[in-house]
Parts: structure tokens; sequence; C-alpha cells
């Protein structure tokens, strides 16, 4: 049976707040393997000069955990 764990990320772009989704997915898969889903919690922006200047988002990520070869027999 697989066991999946969640982390809370935090990431942020100048496009879009799905370009920061996206970074944060890119980011997290350099170092985690079977990344499942992606659940975006909060999502805010920073304003400068009346526009948008950056996206940010707060998210869990849920990735399976590799068993160990013992652990598969």
């Amino acid at each position: 049976m697989p066991v999946v764990k969640v982390l809370e990320l935090m990431a942020s772009s100048t496009k879009s707040w799905e370009d920061a989704a996206q970074a944060a997915i890119n980011e997290a898969a350099k170092t985690l393997h079977n990344i499942r889903s992606v659940y975006i919690q909060d999502h805010s922006a920073i304003v400068k000069n009346n526009k948008i200047s950056e996206y940010r988002i707060t998210a869990k990520l849920s990735f399976e955990i590799e068993q160990s070869p013992k652990a598969k027999k």
C-alpha cells in the first residue's frame, strides 16, 4: 500500500498564479519523485504602482514515498 506525504510550499512568479504553482512543482521535482497532486491553499499578490508585480501561492504538494526493497517483500 503506497504512503503519500504532503509538503507545504510557497512560490512566486511575475507572470501568474499558475506559473507560480508550476514553479513550486518544478523546484520540488528536483529532489522529489512520484509527485501526485498540488492543492493551492492560498494566493496573494504584491502591487507596485497600481499593478501586480508578483503573484504568490501557498501550496500543498503530495508525493508517494518510495518503499525500500525490504518493505516490498
